[in-house]
């Protein structure tokens, strides 16, 4: 088990039944404990490698990892607040400095998850054969092979990932959250807005963060407002769907083919 900041941690923190609890820690905080038994034994390693780099990028503020078993990561209590249309801004412009160091190629040095995906983080200089052979193209067989996407649609999907440097612009690797939708930028009991939920972290375009942030809600417009006035790109905004395909085939392989029909309204789209 790793620790930090030299909470004491209850003990047995990291036995019982599944789920996200509180627990009093040894000097009178809280620490929120995640537990999974059937999770493989990598998964919550994973989530505390993203958060540590995540922190290290210095940005937007992360829970920090007070314990890490196969089966339950234990982490800062960070609260829950309201955050003012000032905290939403100081987000965006955090997430734009965080988009703006460089990574050495598309990837990570370790895989990682997305959701309950496994996420191949290989390394790729090329950010379009990247997209390709490490998102799209494995959701997608693994899509077909399950019986969630026709045969057909797998073979257009090949199709389109063939021709990705014609669909979307050239784009640096950055650091990414990797599954930022709205739910995974949490708000503080100050307010403040802090990254969890970690374990998707690698190097990738900045548009696939930004794009996922409007698949299931939106944040405020001084979110964004900030995040482009911080430097942040702004020409995702047209490419949005073509980057969240790989989220859609992963919730369909996640959760069924209640996301088939918006996997191939993109298809319609794109080939």
């Amino acid at each position: 088990m790793e620790s930090g900041r030299g909470t004491e941690l209850p003990a047995g923190w990291d036995r019982g039944g599944d789920g996200l609890a509180r627990l009093g820690a040894g000097d009178g905080r809280t620490v929120v404990v995640k537990r999974r038994r059937t999770v493989p034994g990598d998964f919550f390693a994973a989530e505390a490698r993203g958060l540590a780099i995540l922190a290290e990028a210095g940005a937007l503020r992360t829970p920090t990892v007070l314990g890490v078993t196969r089966t339950a990561i234990a982490l800062e209590d960070l609260g829950s607040g309201q955050p003012s249309a000032r905290d939403w801004a100081q987000a965006g412009a955090a997430l734009a400095r965080q988009h703006a160091g460089r990574g050495p190629g598309f990837g990570f040095p370790a895989p990682g998850y997305i959701g309950d995906s496994a996420q191949d983080n290989a390394w790729e200089q090329d950010g379009h054969r990247f997209f390709a052979e490490r998102r799209l193209l494995p959701q997608a067989r693994r899509a077909r092979d399950a019986g969630l996407l026709p045969p057909s649609a797998a073979m257009r999907i090949d199709r389109l990932a063939s021709r990705l440097d014609r669909l979307l612009p050239e784009s640096p690797p950055v650091l990414l959250h990797g599954d930022l939708w709205l739910g995974n930028l949490h708000p503080c009991a100050n307010g403040e807005l802090a990254l969890i939920d970690a374990a998707a972290v690698h190097f990738g375009w900045a548009g696939a963060d930004l794009a996922m942030l409007g698949l299931f809600g939106t944040p405020p417009p001084a979110f964004l407002e900030a995040y482009v006035g911080a430097g942040g790109r702004s020409d995702w905004k047209d490419h949005a769907d073509l980057l969240n395909l790989y989220h859609l085939l992963n919730h369909l392989n996640l959760f069924g083919a209640g996301y088939r029909s918006a996997v191939l309204g993109v298809l319609d789209r794109h080939t």
